[in-house]
């Protein structure tokens, strides 16, 4: 065994602690130190922190960020992405294979630069984007593609890379990106001006209890999507038996369309840290975990600036702001590319150090959450109103929004329109008025809340945005008349064939015949029949799956036959003959016909 590299790997777990809780951390380091997580690396993991060498190989197996096999000391991941494609992504794509000489999947000759596709990283607005190591590049083209290449072979060192300075803390040298804020709309919560510490002084002047009453009567719900109430969920954790309990940020913004959250921790770092603080004092807890999706990356340096800031004034740590006995602190947890990991159950497996799979509920996390204890998570956009409401008061929030949904919600908006980008309404906004704020004419379809969401059409662009009517964590896509929203239910439901862990039946394979049936009629084979097997299979994996995503991952094929079913009845036809459509007898009796040398007679009624 290699001496150096047996120390090297003990080095890292020792910084980790050898705790086997820590093992997103280690095989993230092992990865980034040598390009893979080889067989020998797992086996001395395993030695050095006191676990199965399995509990090693599941972990590396899971992450698409982490791998068995080397990959380049450069790995350039392009987002290949509904939006991603219809803004060009196949062509800078093929010009990535050209400069390179090598195709997706593949490693150059001298093993420098690996080139790979990878999901949404939540650059909609700025597509086609690519991830080079932790480096985002936007706004990529034929041409920049040319540059990026031959200034990588230069150094081979991504954070070299020439580039404009985006805007904000995006100009930063910590962060020193060329990604763009993009605030379209600033509203009146979470882009207006607000007073640092004044919603934490707030919190700590009253019990934990009055705390979640506040949050209780602001009638503040999840930002993530499921729109459940905080004040309740906290209410629920604080109730919980159990002497440790956690607050967990949801940072993982993984939903295609999505990059909200992205905003809020480049320009509001400080408001969601406060917003988990105020929810650690509230359920009783001493530590938080912001868990951050891996390609935001490029955001870890200033997120552990502003840390650290808090720490020195006395906003984290111990006896926070003078309050005895109130210690809590915050940490961040990297995720390693798992879409499934913005599940609350899985996060919070990933933040164990174990593959991201969700958990069985009940118990639910308020009950037994990370490590068995009662958990509170959170979305990034909900602690940030958490912040406001403690320094404004709850009858302030409950002033803007709908009666349902009180408050402002941000919105991802990127597609066929003239301004994408974030922009912050007061709920209850209609459709149609959106639209025209953010430049979309002539619009087919919208795509609400991600690919878990649904996709309208014309007929339901009056209807509104909130809980009680178009729910959604945030993500919006408009489809102009150009689009085929086949097409766009049968790419994302590739997407979420590709991001399911596996354990379910119903979502493993479930979604893969979804898809089959989907080729078939945009193949223009497909019959009548399958438009009622779609819609039958769809309800089924919904009704059987395990978790949200399968609960919610044939959404794109069942809300486009319910709002577009003409389009699917417009290519479907009956055969004429009896015989399957796909099924091609020449092809399949080629084999016997080339061994008996001689051709078949068909005989068809």
């Amino acid at each position: 065994m290699d001496e150096n590299l047996q120390a090297e790997v003990k080095q890292i777990c020792q910084v980790c602690g050898n705790d086997r809780t820590k093992m997103m951390d280690i095989v993230r380091a092992v990865q980034e130190k040598f390009g893979q997580v080889s067989s020998e690396t797992m086996n001395l993991i395993a030695k050095f922190v006191n676990c199965h060498r399995v509990e090693v190989e599941s972990v590396v197996s899971f992450y698409a960020f982490l791998s068995k096999k080397p990959k380049g000391k450069v790995v350039i991941r392009l987002c290949n992405d509904v939006v991603d494609k219809m803004a060009g992504a196949d062509v800078v794509a093929d010009a990535f294979k050209k400069e390179l000489g090598i195709d997706f999947g593949q490693t150059t000759a001298d093993g420098k630069i690996t080139l790979e596709y990878t999901p949404c990283i939540g650059m909609c607005d700025q597509a086609p984007a690519a991830i080079i190591n932790d480096e985002v590049i936007t706004y990529l083209s034929t041409d920049k593609v040319k540059e990026i290449v031959a200034d990588i072979k230069k150094h081979y060192d991504p954070s070299k890379l020439k580039h404009r300075l985006g805007d904000g803390n995006n100009a930063n040298e910590i962060v020193h990106s060329c990604v763009h804020n993009g605030i379209r709309k600033k509203g009146t919560v979470i882009f207006a001006d607000y007073k640092s510490k004044s919603g934490l002084k707030n919190a700590l002047a009253v019990s934990p209890v009055e705390v979640i009453n506040i949050v209780k009567s602001a009638r503040l719900r999840g930002r993530g999507g499921a729109g459940f109430p905080t004040g309740m969920k906290w209410q629920f954790t604080r109730a919980a038996a159990g002497e440790k309990k956690f607050i967990l940020c949801n940072g993982d913004e993984g939903e295609p369309g999505t990059f909200k959250d992205r905003v809020i921790l480049t320009e509001r770092a400080d408001m969601l840290f406060e917003g988990m603080t105020i929810g650690g004092y509230a359920i009783g807890a001493e530590a938080g975990i912001l868990y951050l999706r891996a390609e935001y990356a490029y955001l870890r340096k200033l997120l552990e600036k502003v840390l650290k800031d808090r720490r020195d004034k006395n906003l984290l740590g111990k006896n926070i702001l003078g309050k005895k006995d109130f210690n809590f602190d915050i940490i961040i947890q990297m995720g390693a590319g798992a879409y499934i990991c913005g599940e609350e159950t899985a996060l919070i497996s990933s933040c164990e150090g174990l593959r991201g799979d969700p958990k069985n509920r009940p118990p639910f996390p308020a009950q037994k959450g990370y490590l068995g204890n009662p958990t509170a998570v959170n979305n990034v956009e909900t602690l940030c109103c958490v912040t406001r409401i403690l320094e404004m008061g709850a009858g302030w929030f409950v002033e803007s929004g709908s009666k349902g949904s009180p408050g402002t919600k941000l919105l991802s908006i990127s597609g066929d329109c003239k301004l994408p980008g974030v922009y912050e309404f007061p709920f209850g906004i209609k459709v149609r008025d959106m639209l025209k704020e953010v430049g979309a004419e002539d619009t087919q379809a919208v795509l609400i809340g991600g690919p878990s969401g649904q996709i309208i059409g014309q007929n339901d662009f009056n209807r509104t945005i909130c809980y009680d009517d178009l729910a959604t964590g945030g993500a919006i896509v408009v489809f102009g008349q150009e689009r085929n929203v086949i097409k766009i239910a049968a790419e994302y439901m590739e997407f979420f064939i590709e991001e399911s862990c596996g354990y379910c039946t119903p979502c493993r394979v479930g979604n893969v015949l979804l898809k089959k049936y989907l080729d078939k009629i945009i193949a223009g084979k497909g019959e009548p029949e399958d438009l009622d097997i779609l819609k039958q299979l769809g309800e089924s994996i919904k009704t059987t799956s395990r978790c949200g995503m399968g609960q919610t991952s044939p959404n794109p094929v069942l809300t486009t036959l319910k709002n577009f079913r003409k389009n699917y009845e417009s290519i479907v036809k009956k055969t004429t003959n009896g015989m399957q459509p796909t099924f091609d007898i020449r092809k399949a009796l080629a084999d016997a016909e080339s061994i008996a040398k001689r051709q078949s007679v068909i005989f068809i009624k």
